[in-house]
């Protein structure tokens, strides 16, 4: 319509030149160059409306690893005379991202024995210094993440007090000087007594999973009726940073409440208590720690609980007080791929146990060597009623060795 109506104006234009007999060149030449200019614009007015916005950050990272290991057991005959085995440990798979202010993380593990899940929550930002998270999520109890150095952790981790994970709520603050976490626990990452799972066993960290009678192996399942599981469960802790010239120093304290859920409808209840410390200095770590748990069921003298994982089911006293002491020190290196080398020494001691049973100690001497994603534990291991050393927490067992090499690589 435009290129008629300024045609139309030219030729009337021109007509009315040739009437009055005027040059008129300039101002056809001045009226193509409209028509051409008009055109452009319709044209660019037909196209879609571009918005430019902002871009949204929403990175998804995958990330895993494969581990394999060998271990020499003296309290193993047929591993003995073997010289020890190398097996097949873990395979897993890592994604995490963020959209906005939510941010979510899972891990799911594949070991010869089990598959499980280690974790899987979504987390919203209300602040930068406060995050809420929902899901199988770490469960704020003690030195965080760990409470120890080698492949073996602590003692604690067989009591379910280190590294545990369970499905619920969290609220953490970390502000300069001080970190807070709150967490509600429906219950464990099996869905409590009723979920629907084929082996209460197959889970990564201890849970409580039955009540353990006078007279049963350390090692059987709970008897009918006597299933449990943890349900209902609170966690408070908070932890404060000192710095004190090349000193940083963690001071923190826990506490744990929750309720036990058993078959036979019968009620019990869980409470757990912790003080930590954590020094660091130039490259030497340096972690303490004191924890005190009981278990109580209504109308018994519990001396024994029943926990799983693993694949297979142990025994732990109904109270005890554990104490932690480890040191370590990172040196960094230049060897062939070898960037880092940190020596370590990580103590354990679980006492005062329910009905007088036998201490049980755990020592680890070791080193983790880091040569780019490659990372190894060599450990050598000496424990007395320590699962994986050959007893169990309610055992009258020997003192055991053993060492131990974990080969990880992490992508």
């Amino acid at each position: 319509m435009i290129r008629y109506t300024l045609a139309a104006s030219c030729i009337a234009l021109a007509l009315a030149a040739n009437a009055n007999a005027t040059p008129v060149d300039e101002e056809l030449e001045a009226l193509k160059a409209r028509i051409e200019q008009l055109e452009s614009q319709q044209q660019k007015e037909s196209e879609p409306l571009v918005v430019e916005e902002k871009k949204k950050d929403n990175a998804v990272k995958f990330g895993g690893a494969v581990r394999v290991n060998y271990s020499y057991e003296d309290f193993d005959d047929d591993n003995a005379d073997r010289g020890g085995d190398f097996d097949f440990d873990v395979f897993r798979i890592d994604v995490s991202g963020s959209y906005e202010d939510l941010s979510y993380s899972a891990q799911y593990r594949w070991f010869e024995y089990m598959n499980v899940i280690q974790h899987a929550w979504i987390g919203y930002n209300f602040t930068e210094q406060q995050q809420g998270k929902v899901g199988v999520t770490q469960v704020p109890f003690g030195i965080l993440t760990y409470a120890s150095n080698s492949y073996f952790f602590s003692s604690n981790f067989y009591l379910g007090l280190e590294d545990d994970y369970d499905m619920g709520l969290n609220y953490t603050y970390t502000g300069d000087k001080n970190r807070l976490d709150l967490a509600f626990y429906k219950n464990d990452e099996q869905g409590g007594l009723d979920g629907y799972v084929s082996d209460r066993t197959d889970r990564y960290a201890y849970d409580v999973v039955g009540i353990r009678l006078a007279g049963e192996d350390a090692y059987a399942a709970p008897t009918d009726g006597y299933e449990a599981a943890e349900l209902n469960t609170f966690n408070a802790r908070y932890a404060h940073n000192f710095a004190f010239n090349d000193v940083a120093v963690e001071l923190g304290a826990s506490v744990q409440a929750g309720q036990l859920e058993i078959a036979n409808g019968t009620d019990g209840d869980n409470v757990a208590a912790a003080i930590h410390g954590v020094v660091n200095y130039d490259r030497w770590n340096v972690k303490l720690q004191m924890t005190d748990y009981k278990y109580d069921v209504d109308g018994m003298d519990v001396e024994r609980i029943v926990v799983a994982a693993y694949h297979f089911y142990d025994s732990i006293p109904a109270e005890a007080t554990t104490y932690i002491a480890n040191v370590a020190y990172s040196l960094p290196v230049d060897i062939g791929p070898i960037s880092n080398l940190t020596f370590y020494n990580d103590y354990s001691v679980v006492t005062d146990k329910s009905a007088d049973l036998d201490d049980t100690f755990m020592n680890v001497t070791g080193m983790a060597i880091t040569a780019g994603g490659l990372y190894t534990y060599v450990d050598f291991v000496v424990g007395k009623n320590q699962p994986f050393i050959g007893g169990t927490m309610v055992g009258d067992g020997d003192t055991n060795k053993r060492f131990n090499i974990n080969f990880g690589y992490y992508f």
